[in-house]
């Protein structure tokens, strides 16, 4: 006997506009996981605990299938040697299928991490709550506008709590202490005391959300690493372009919740100083979007951004939906760049655990 579960991960857009390392929203693309766990001894073909792993979908001929490599089953692994659980459970197999491009600014890391913290959860059983599954997905991914967005669904601002001196030092370990790669010596002793995870590292909050606004990604045909998109950035900005941000941030969480939208409030409080400018050099025809697609101009769009670190344009909007990403496509091919584009919806179930067998 066997037991079978299905683990539903949703993409993410982060930042929206001025809201830099703050805000995501989950959306209706997703990494899922079909978990197969033995019930019995006799369902198990042989006494190796690593789980057998195959990936289809977006970018699966890029994906490394060992347990010790893949994120999804080191973030897994992660969690229950934290709970003193120093191994997979036997003949567990993980049919992973994903719908979010790799590299693109829509969440592809920040889904595999929260499905590995479920992954983890549920191979231990742990039944953590929440708030003690978005600390371990926090000691993996420090940033928590897209993980927190994966988890919890709809659209939410976050913040990292300031630690204690002995918490600060947990959580700035390096990744590769915390998620070690088993090397060819590796022993049987390898990564199996990780650091823990401080309690309670982020809190978030839930904002409303208009029922007409869709969202219409715009995802250029190539990928740009998040560490790129951040070694731009300057290590300092003026008070003029801090306070141009936080006015149109405490705007924006409110006015994407009013039914109808407002077009000239939301458009003018998605501009953003803290990261556009800086990774427009990166994405070719980025400032003519920007400046050239208004509600003026299209009619049904809402706000314009990029999506996380980018390339992947943002455009908020209630209707004419081909229109607008028609348009950036245009631009972007003027720019010498290829586009894929989907209109999608707000996901506002977030990350879930289904028994499905």
């Amino acid at each position: 006997m066997a037991k079978q579960y299905k683990i539903t991960v949703p993409a993410t857009t982060a930042n929206v506009g001025p809201g830099f390392d703050v805000c995501g929203i989950a959306l209706s693309l997703s990494l899922s996981l079909v978990v197969t766990i033995p019930t019995t001894p006799n369902d198990t073909t042989d006494d190796d605990p690593l789980p057998k792993i195959t990936y289809t979908g977006l970018d699966s001929a890029t994906v490394p299938l060992s347990p010790y490599k893949n994120l999804l089953t080191r973030v897994a692994l992660y969690v229950l040697r934290s709970h003193g659980i120093a191994s997979f459970p036997s003949g567990v197999t993980i049919a992973a299928h994903n719908e979010i491009p790799f590299g693109r600014g829509l969440g592809s890391s920040g889904a595999a991490v929260i499905a590995g913290v479920l992954l983890g959860d549920l191979l231990g059983n742990l039944q953590l709550p929440k708030a003690r599954l978005l600390d371990f997905a926090l000691m993996v991914e420090r940033h928590p506008d897209n993980v927190t967005a994966a988890l919890v669904g709809g659209f939410v601002g976050s913040y990292l709590r300031e630690l204690s001196p002995e918490d600060t030092s947990a959580a700035s370990i390096p990744l590769a202490e915390v998620l070690p790669e088993f090397p060819p010596d590796a022993g049987p002793d390898w990564g199996r005391d990780p650091p823990r995870a401080p309690n309670d590292i982020g809190h978030y909050v839930r904002f409303g959300w208009a029922k007409e606004i869709r969202a219409i990604a715009v995802m250029p045909r190539f990928e740009l690493a998040t560490a790129k998109a951040r070694g731009v950035l300057p290590e300092q900005y003026s008070r003029k372009d801090l306070v141009f941000n936080l006015q149109r941030l405490a705007v924006l969480t409110t006015a994407l919740a009013r039914s109808p939208p407002d077009p000239e409030l939301i458009y003018e409080a998605m501009k953003d100083k803290i990261h556009h400018p800086y990774r427009a050099a990166l994405i070719p025809g980025l400032p003519e979007i920007l400046s050239t697609l208004t509600p003026h101009t299209h009619q049904g769009l809402l706000g314009i951004c990029l999506s996380g670190a980018g390339p992947t344009i943002l455009a908020l909007a209630t209707d004419n939906f081909d229109k607008i990403a028609g348009d950036i496509q245009r631009i972007f091919r003027e720019n010498g760049v290829e586009v894929d584009w989907k209109v999608l919806d707000v996901d506002e179930r977030g990350s879930r655990v289904e028994e499905v067998q």
